[in-house]
């Protein structure tokens, strides 16, 4: 009987440091493709013509070898699964932490790191309900909230932030998002193993901080410029 739990407990850790290896890798491929769909999103401050070339490059680009929006497919394909595994991953953890904590320790955590693991989840919500919500505005239903034309990238963008809400529910997904890269790259460096010494620990908390602001603040950009008329059609 002990053997057999013993046994159980082994695979249960095997397969937990794998569910932590997958959310870490599909969290390096959700932060590689942030950065550049980030840099995308900034060609907006070189005006209409630059914004629109740079929506039509990516749709034609690999022609001939590959068909019109064939990256944007492949990027499509690689991101959805790498957000199914991501979720699965964080759910499965999830509900395993709580099992294991079916009776009440004594000691309390620290409210830091409380607050940091209930914010992982809320936080990856959030981020969950505005991808849905940011797909049907820009890429599948292309909804203009302002009422104008969605064939052009360009003024889709401008027409979507000049309406002010649009601007707040926007920047407060990139709140969100700030917050989970700060603790995911966190977690990712130390599910790594880069995380074995004082300063390999600082680094990658300097990571996280640097990638939280750099992205999260780059993406907010846009938005606010429009909202303040300085992008405009």
């Amino acid at each position: 009987m002990a053997t057999t739990t013993l046994v159980q407990g082994a695979r249960s850790s095997r397969s937990t440091i794998a569910l932590k290896l997958v959310m870490a890798v599909s969290g390096v491929i959700f932060i590689l493709f942030v950065l550049m769909h980030m840099y995308g999103n900034l060609k907006m401050f070189a005006g209409h013509d630059a914004y629109n070339a740079y929506a039509h490059h990516l749709r034609v680009f690999g022609e001939p070898i590959l068909p019109e929006n064939g990256l944007l497919w492949i990027l499509r394909v690689v991101l959805v699964v790498a957000l199914v595994v991501h979720v699965y991953s964080a759910l499965t953890l999830w509900a395993r932490a709580n099992g294991a904590r079916s009776v009440r320790y004594v000691a309390r955590r620290k409210p830091a790191s409380a607050l940091s693991s209930r914010w992982m989840r809320w936080g990856g919500l959030t981020i969950l309900l505005f991808l849905v919500w940011h797909l049907l505005n820009f890429t599948i239903g292309k909804v203009n909230v302002s009422g104008g034309a969605t064939d052009d990238p360009y003024n889709l963008v401008v027409d979507t932030f000049s309406a002010w809400w649009m601007t707040i529910l926007y920047l407060v997904a990139m709140l969100a998002l700030g917050l989970h890269l700060h603790h995911g790259t966190w977690s990712a460096c130390q599910t790594l193993g880069l995380t074995n010494s004082a300063s390999s620990r600082a680094r990658a908390k300097g990571l996280g901080v640097v990638l939280a602001v750099v992205i999260a603040g780059g993406f907010s950009l846009v938005p606010i410029f429009v909202l303040a008329g300085v992008i405009s059609k």
